[in-house]
């Protein structure tokens, strides 16, 4: 069976604001140093049906980040369902739905971990490189 991560005491995160058809959604992404550990969004007023849908969705997401399940794939799931009111406009911020705007943040956050690990890759075959010109 496959072990679930527990909580650190301490987290450090970031929230990203996100525009959707709903009104402004405040994405929360907190990381363990490992990556991303649990995700938040709040939307709309307490009680609110997108409010209760997007704290239900982000609960399924922490927990399937608990379990190891690739962020990519989360994505992968989320990216590009539609709801009746999209935002289109402009093309570079458009959010199709509240999952799909989740879903936007955390594979800004997938680039990021794969750009800092290819310069992480990058730096280590300089230094090993560097070694072997100094042989």
């Amino acid at each position: 069976m496959i072990e679930k991560k527990s909580r650190p005491k301490q987290l450090e995160g970031k929230t990203v604001k996100v525009r959707t058809g709903c009104g402004s959604m405040y994405v929360t992404l907190n990381g363990d140093g490992e990556g991303v550990f649990e995700v938040f969004a709040a939307l709309g007023k307490s009680g609110s049906c997108a409010k209760v849908q997007a704290e239900a969705l982000t609960r399924m997401v922490t927990l399937a980040l608990k379990y190891g399940v690739p962020m990519k794939e989360i994505v992968d799931e989320l990216v590009n369902l539609q709801c009746p009111n999209p935002i289109m406009f402009p093309d570079k911020d458009k959010v199709l739905s509240c999952p799909d705007g989740i879903a936007r943040v955390l594979k800004q956050e997938v680039r990021e971990e794969e750009e800092e690990e290819r310069k992480v890759r990058e730096e280590g075959e300089r230094e090993v490189r560097e070694e072997g010109e100094r042989v």
